[in-house]
Order: structure tokens, then sequence, then C-alpha cells
């Protein structure tokens, strides 16, 4: 697959560039400066500089670039400068000014050695280059590029010392204007040892007024993963990307050859990159080889102590070699006397020089120095690793599950489904003899089930527990059978597959008798409690619930009798939103805290949590999450489940309260920290950038549809994409949307409650197409789509009554019921109703403040249809206030084209406004725009445009669209540079 460009584009560097760039700006006025460009091999040196000459040529700076060249001890005196010379003197524009300085046929001659010359002879070739170039610069302004500085030989070095402080940066006296030039000179960082020769003149160079330093770090990870995407083209998968952003380090180079070695066969460094990284390598003595390639098989990182047992070396040998490699820059010395490899595809690429029999003999050299008396209580996974590189499995297999229970311990659930799964991929290789004491397969891949689940990985929670099913023999203990079975039923259940799930929980119960009773039987009747709630089987949910739950204080299993209290909660008439759930949610949650039992105390949280959402006190909700989430973080579970959810309800509380910019921050906060971009994380983001007007949102949330099914994701894209359709006036296309997507989000035959609020989006689109079709007197088309409307009605109407767990919608439900009815006043009375709009009004005011304000829009355009002008102004008004505190645009650009009726513009062509609607029509159209263009540009329907437009030819007295662009010009409505096609 072939990179996009020979060219590598120029990715976050704006802020480097900007400073070079004003370097050129001064130096074209007169103010001679230099920059001296540092940084890391491959951190993108050269690729800025071809930026800025590219720019400086285009501005007409004639820009002049040597390079310094790698020769060893053999250097050629002033080579970057010759080359320039050279330039100069093939290219017959700056014949008659080489001919009035010699020293240009000098140096192209190859005169003798100047470091043999007399010092005036010196000194007069250094004067004629300063001369030289300040007559170029006098012509046009001059840029000169030196490459590569840490390879220019002494004679360069002593001119560019020259030029810098006596030479072209020098300023006239009297105050006149300085040399029009500008010098930029590259070296790399990593290169320049104690003892390199430009580090003295650099230290001279940069205490110059006119000589500055300017510093490329690495590129932040966001720029080194636009930088990949952008050299392959077609989409590489994003864990791909994500590796190489990892791997790369922020380096350019290293990016682009990972990128290209991605079609390779054979993991580990391209060949090509691992020949550059292995130069410097290369260029150490023996003994400091020695030492870096034991260190490369302890990893990244390693300490002073381990090296020095491991490589075997006297202390004084070793010290000596590890000053030489930091002296190299392979090395970095850090805290604790540590020592790290400064990147890591460095140590990656002298791992892999290593013989087969050399690696295996040095990891298990680290296994037997980690497995010591002095041992690290987390060192386990590092022990795992070299006994496993050593090819000592047994050691391997225990030094993993040991490593697993260090990572339960400190609360790392995705480490610990690491550590156990790698102990399943050995468990066969290691005869049953030599295997640890304890558990067996199955009950190990119930472990690795359990935690992915913790961290997140509910599909992989799935198919782990499907792998312990298939592992159970004949004569599996029916205790661990029922254990796997409703293990899966729950896992199942995660990932929305619920009628397996009910399965699965019915053959668990069956496995193992009710009396006497078992904390496993218990267990099983509260998985099955769930599951069965959720396929619609409430009467036997309530009956095995309550016989589990006597059970359960028999036995005081705890933590089972809060799972149940929850569960009972809805299932006994006093739901989560009511006080009496609310009590035995508490008392739940206090047991399973008693009992040490995360997960459960965060579900009771939870329903505490999304109880005072329903009931509408969304305050009270947000103390509720904050606690579930910090719960959870000390637990290490905030990739699991509930807290997803909780994060999700937070954000959406303050959307609902109308905290967007909160809920955009937060949402970024979560992205930085790495976790997982679902519908969870994106969800009331989406719902902000889709009021802010954020033409992306809808692919954002169409992008959530891919992948497995996932009900939160599916859900959030069904809001987000039946919204804009409905905002651009595609009823259609709403409508689709609206029931394709609860046809998906229906579980066991139950619609979802947020049928309501999708009903009522498409309802608002159907009523904007029946009152368009009205005006237009199609009557069968309105026919058609009333018809459509009754049926979403009747949609809204079911899902109110019919909400969670089959009680009727709170709050929330009622208020998207009155605006359902108001919409529907638009389509059957042919009229807004003012009555029905201000009901709507009111019963958002549980909190809901944008769709509040949505409805008191549409309770001024009723007002105004009833002729009732001044209280439609007045709500337009509370409108545009509360537009402008959430800056939702789209809300206020379509008050804006309210604004025209409710405050007309007088009579005649001269006198009349346009809105700040129509001037956005005006300036499409005067690009030439067609009205579908301009809808999609403004996020409205091709037939709003129409409208806009044929209110632009009204108010402009033109009786074309070319003649509106015209009149517009003459006026100074549109820029002079807007041209109609």
């Amino acid at each position: 697959m072939p990179l996009t460009s020979l060219t590598s584009p120029l990715v976050g560097r704006e802020d480097e560039l900007a400073r070079l760039t004003g370097v050129l700006d001064r130096a074209r006025a007169g103010e001679a400066r230099a920059v001296l460009v540092a940084g890391d091999a491959g951190v993108g040196k050269t690729r800025l500089l071809d930026e800025v000459a590219g720019r400086a040529a285009a501005a007409g700076t004639t820009v002049l670039t040597g390079h310094c060249v790698d020769l060893g001890d053999v250097g050629l005196p002033y080579l970057p400068f010759t080359e320039i010379l050279g330039v100069l003197a093939a290219d017959e524009r700056f014949a008659s000014v080489l001919a009035g300085h010699p020293v240009a046929e000098r140096l192209l001659g190859g005169g003798p050695d100047d470091a043999t010359d007399a010092a005036p002879s010196r000194l007069r070739l250094f004067e004629g280059v300063a001369a030289l170039l300040t007559e170029l610069a006098d012509t046009a302004p001059l840029l000169l590029v030196l490459e590569d500085l840490h390879w220019a030989d002494q004679s360069s070095r002593d001119l560019l010392r020259f030029l810098l402080s006596r030479g072209v940066l020098q300023r006239p006296a009297g105050g006149t204007p300085g040399h029009r030039l500008a010098l930029f000179a590259s070296y790399r960082a990593d290169d320049l040892h104690r003892r390199h020769p430009l580090r003295p003149l650099l230290a001279e160079l940069v205490r110059l007024p006119s000589v500055e330093r300017l510093e490329l770090r690495p590129l932040p990870d966001a720029d080194v993963a636009r930088l990949v995407r952008s050299l392959r083209e077609q989409r590489l998968p994003d864990t791909t990307v994500r590796r190489i952003v990892e791997r790369a380090e922020g380096n350019a180079f290293y990016a682009e050859e990972l990128v290209a070695a991605t079609d390779a066969p054979a993991p580990g460094v391209p060949s090509g990159l691992a020949d550059v990284l292995l130069i410097r390598f290369e260029q150490l003595s023996e003994t400091a080889q020695q030492a870096l390639r034991t260190a490369a098989v302890a990893g990244r990182r390693v300490g002073h102590d381990l090296l020095r047992d491991a490589v075997g070396l006297p202390e004084e040998e070793l010290e000596s070699a590890l000053r030489e490699a930091v002296e190299r820059q392979l090395l970095v010395s850090g805290d604790g006397d540590t020592y790290s490899f400064r990147h890591a595809l460095a140590r990656e690429a002298v791992y892999a020089d290593l013989l087969p029999g050399e690696r295996a003999r040095l990891h298990g050299a680290f296994a037997r120095l980690l497995a010591g008396p002095d041992r690290r209580p987390d060192s386990a996974a590092e022990r795992a690793h070299h006994y496993r590189e050593s090819h000592d499995l047994p050691e391997a297999l225990a030094a993993s599950l040991e490593a697993a229970d260090h990572a339960q311990r400190i609360g790392a659930p995705a480490e610990e489904l690491r550590h156990v799964e790698a102990a399943l991929d050995l468990w066969t290789a290691v005869d049953a003899t030599a295997r640890p004491a304890g558990p067996d397969a199955v009950t190990l891949t119930l472990r690795a089930s359990a935690a992915a689940v913790h961290a997140g990985e509910l599909h992989r929670a799935v198919s782990l527990t499907r792998s312990a099913l298939a592992g159970l023999g004949q004569d599996a203990d029916l205790e661990l059978a029922a254990r796997v079975r409703y293990t899966l039923a729950g896992n199942l259940l995660e990932v929305d597959n619920l009628e397996a799930a009910y399965a699965y929980s019915s053959e668990a119960l069956g496995l193992i008798p009710a009396e006497p009773p078992s904390a496993t039987w218990v267990w099983a009747a509260a998985t099955h409690v769930s599951t069965a709630r959720q396929v619609g089987e409430h009467e036997t949910a309530r009956r095995v619930a309550r016989q589990a739950l006597r059970a359960a204080e028999a036995l005081g299993v705890t933590d089972a009798r809060a799972d149940l209290l929850i569960s009972l909660t809805s299932l006994e008439g006093h739901n989560r939103a009511t006080p009496e759930g609310r009590e035995r949610l508490l008392e739940a949650r206090e047991l399973a805290r008693r009992a040490g039992n995360a997960p459960v105390e965060l579900r009771a949280l939870f329903n505490l949590a999304i109880g005072c959402f329903e009931s509408g006190d969304l305050e009270e909700c947000l103390p509720w999450t904050s606690e579930g989430l910090d719960r959870a973080r000390r637990a290490g579970l905030l990739s699991s489940p509930y807290p997803r959810e909780m994060r999700y309800l937070r954000l959406l509380v303050r959307y609902t309260l109308g905290h967007w910019d909160e809920v955009l921050r937060e949402s970024a906060e979560d992205a930085g920290e790495g976790r997982a971009v679902d519908g969870h994380a994106l969800g009331p983001g989406l719902y902000v950038a889709l009021a802010r007007g954020d033409l992306g949102a809808a692919e954002r949330a169409r992008a959530l549809l891919k992948g497995p099914f996932d009900w939160m994701a599916r859900m959030v894209a069904a809001v987000v994409l039946t919204d804009a359709a409905a905002l651009r006036g595609d009823a259609e296309d709403a409508v689709r949307w609206m029931r394709s997507s609860v046809e998906a989000l229906t579980e066991a035959g139950t619609r979802p409650a947020v049928t309501l609020r999708l009903a009522t989006l498409a309802l608002a689109a159907v009523a904007d197409t029946v009152s368009e079709l009205r005006r237009a007197g199609d009557t069968a088309g309105v026919a058609r789509w009333t018809d459509t409307a009754a049926e979403l009605l009747a949609d809204a109407r079911w899902s109110a009554e019919h909400g969670y767990d089959d009680a009727p919608q709170g709050p929330e439900g009622r208020a998207w019921l009155a605006r359902a009815e108001a919409e529907w006043s638009r389509v059957g009375v042919g009229a807004p109703d003012p009555a029905a709009w201000e009901r709507a009004v009111a019963a958002f005011a549980h909190g809901d403040t944008y769709e509040r304000a949505r409805c008191r829009l549409r309770l001024a355009e009723a007002l105004l249809a009833a002729d009732r002008r001044q209280e439609a102004a007045a709500e337009a008004d509370a409108v545009r206030r509360e537009a402008d505190r959430l800056g939702a645009t789209v809300l206020r650009e379509r008050l804006d084209d309210l604004a025209r009726l409710t405050d007309p513009a007088p009579a005649g062509a001269g006198a009349a406004v346009l809105t700040a609607r129509e001037r956005d029509v005006l300036r499409l159209l005067a690009l030439g725009h067609s009205n579908r263009r301009i809808g999609e540009e403004l996020f409205i329907s091709a037939k709003t445009a129409s409208v806009h437009v044929s209110n632009i030819l009204a108010k402009l007295d033109a009786a074309s669209r070319t003649e509106a662009v015209a009149v517009a010009h003459r006026r100074g409505l549109v820029a002079p540079e807007a041209r109609s096609s």
C-alpha cells in the first residue's frame, strides 16, 4: 500500500513555523538574525526548514542551502559553504555578484586548506565570504540554511563563528537598516556527546544578541496520529495507529518508517530503521556494547545494581561503559540509580540484534536475579516475562499467576486479565505435575472473564466464558458448571444478548438444588432474576428473587442479598424513582459496602443516581454519580459497565442543566485519559455539538454504529441522527432513523423509553413538512404525512405510559409527550396552538434548558400566528438570551428567521433589512451555490433555503438570483471577493 506522497506533510509544528517565519519577516525588514535549530535525529528539523525555505522562496527571498556530511576524520574544509557557492555559480543571475568576489573562485577551486594559511589570509577569506553574502542580501532578501552542523568540519565552524559574531549579523552604525539576511542552522542534539567539538561553539553563539536557539521536541501523540493517518491513502485501523504512535514516541521519521512497514509480515523494528538506530551503537566500545545488549534484555529501564549483576563486569568497567553510552546519548540516567534507553525503538533494535541463545541466557539471568530473596512484590510480571523468554515455562506460569494476584490487589483489571490470559496460554504447555497448586483451567478462565468485565472488555468476557463452558468435562463439578453458566448469562446481559442470557441463567439454576440452599444457588438465582426482568418474565423474577433473598439472609451472603434487593426495588412496585425504592437502594449500598463487593455497590449507586434523574431531581443526581465514580476509581473499576453508565449520566445531567462547556471539557478529559470512545463517553458531547451547529456531529454519531452491537451507542446515534435530520427538514430521514433505531433497541418485545424522544423529534420534522405542503396546496402530500404523524404520536403516547419496568415515564417523559402533542397541533389543526406549546414549555421546566428554549421558540411562532405579537417578542427575547448563554447557534439562527416576522422591515427595497440568516444565504448565493448546497452549508433544508432566497429577492426588489447578487454588491451587502457563477 503506497504512501500518499514522497514528501511527508508538516504536522504539529505550527508554533515553530510561526517563530521562524517571524525571524524571516524581521530579516526582510533589515534585521539580520540567526536561529540554531536543535532536535534529535528524525524529529523533523529538515522537514520544518524545507517548509520555511519554500515559503521564503515563494515570497521572493533567495534561499541557499548547504549540507554538512559525516566524513569521519577526513573532513572537507568549508563543505556547506562551497555547496552554497556552487549553487550560486551555476545560476547566471548571480554571475555579476560572484565576479566581484574572488573568494568564491578560491573556495570553488579547491585552494589550500586554510588551517595552514597565515592568519591574515584566513581573515581575508572570511571577510570575503561575508562581503559576498551581504551584497546578495542587498540585492534581495537572503536565507542561508545550513543542515547537520554536528558533522561540520573545523573550518566551517570557524567561518560560521565569524559570520555570526563579526560579519553578516552586524548592524551598520547610525541606525540605518541592516542586512536583509537570515541564517538557519540545524544540528542533532542527540549526537552532541560531552566532548563534541560543536558544543563550545554553540555555547558561544547563543550568547550573541542576534542568535537564538529553537529546540524541536518530540511531537505530541495527537500530532503523530495525524501524521500517520496522512501517510496512507486508505485508513489504517485505530489499533495500528495507536501502536505506531506509542512506538514512535514523537519522532516523525520513526513514525514514517513504521507506517511503511505496516504491510511487512515480520514484527519488530523495520530493517531500514534498525540499521539507522544501530549506527551509533556500533560506534561504541565492545564493553559498552555488551552492557547495552544486557540492558536491552532488561527492558526500557534497568536499575544499576541489577544490570551490574546481570552483565558480570567489574564495577569500574561497567561505569566506564555506561558513561560512554550516556555520552553517546543512547542511554539516559534517571532517578534511583536507573538507566533507560533514550528511545524505545533503539532498545528494540539492539534487542533484535542479539543471537537467540544469547537472548535466552540473559533472560534467564534476569529471571533468577529478580527471584532472589530481596525480590520486590511487584516484580512478578517481570519475572514471568524473563522466565518465558528463557523457555522456563513452569516458572513463567507461576510468576504469571503471582502477577495477576498483584494486579488484582492494586485494582488493575486490565493488567490482571493480561496476566491470567498469559497463564492460560502456558497451561497446556506445562506438565500437570509442574503446575502450581490451586485453580484449574476452567476456574482460571472464569477469573479472566471477570477481569475482562472490570476492564470494560465485555465481548472479550463473553468469549472467555464460552471458552470456560467448552472446557467443562462430562464429570465436571455441578457447582462449577452452574458458576460458568450464570457467569456467561451475566456477561451476555452486558452485551445485550438477552434471550441467550435468560437461557443460560435458567440452565444454571436447574443444575443445583435450591434445598439445602448454597451460596452458588443464591448467585445463580440473583443472575436469573436479572435476566428474567430483561426478557419481561417479571413474575418469575419476583418469585425467584424472594426465595433467593430468604436463602441469602439465612446463609449470610450479604453481597448477594444486596444484589437481590436492587432487583426487587423495581419488581415490587416501588421503583428507583420513589422514596420507598430509594430507601431499599440505600440499604443495598450499605450491605454491598460491608461485604466489600464493589461491583454490587456500584450497581446500587447507579440506580440511586438514575432514580433521581427519572424523578426530575437533576441536581440530586450528581452527588450519587460522583460517589459512584470515586468508588470505581478506588477499586480500579472505572471501565466496568456501571461506572461507564454513571459517566454518561453525569454528562447527561450537565447537558440537561445547560452546563455545556463542562460537558465538552469532561468529555475531552476522558478521551485524554485513554478511556474507551463509545456512546457513554461521546453522547452528551454530540448533543452539544449538534445544537451548536457542528456539521460533523452526525458523522461522528454514525461512526458509533460500526462494530458489534452496543445498546448505548445505538441509542446515542439514534438521538443525534434523528434530530439532525429534523433540523435539516428531512422528514423522510428523520422517520427512517426513528423507526430503524426503535426496532434495533427493542428488547424482548419491549420498546425502549427513548422511543418517546425519537418519535417527538421525527414528528417535528413531519410537522414542518406538512406545513410546507399545506402552503403549497399539496393535499395528497398533507394526507400522507398526516397519517405518518398520527403513527408517531401513537408511538409517543404508548412510550410515555410504558417506560422503565413498564411504569409511566417521569417528568422528562411527560415533557417530551407534551412537546409531541404540541407538534401534532401543527399537523392536525393546521396552525400551531399556543396553549399546547405553553404546556410543553411548562413541562420542560423540570430542568432541560435547551428543550425548553426550543419549545419557547415554537410558542413564539404560535403566538405570532395568532397575532399576539408583543407576547411573541417577549418569548423570542427569552429564547435569545438562553441561546446566547448555551452557544446554541442552530437555535439562534432559527430565532433570527423569526425576527423577520416579529419585527418586519418597512416596505420598499431601499429600506429592506436582511436578517442574519438571510445575509448568510446571500453570501452563499453570491458564490453561485444552489439551494441544496446552501442548505447543506447552513444546516437547513433546501426548501427552507429556497424560502430565504425568495425573501431576499423580494427585499432587494430583484427579478433573479443574479440580479439580487448585483444589487447586493452595489449596496455593500456582500464582500467584494464573492462572485456569482
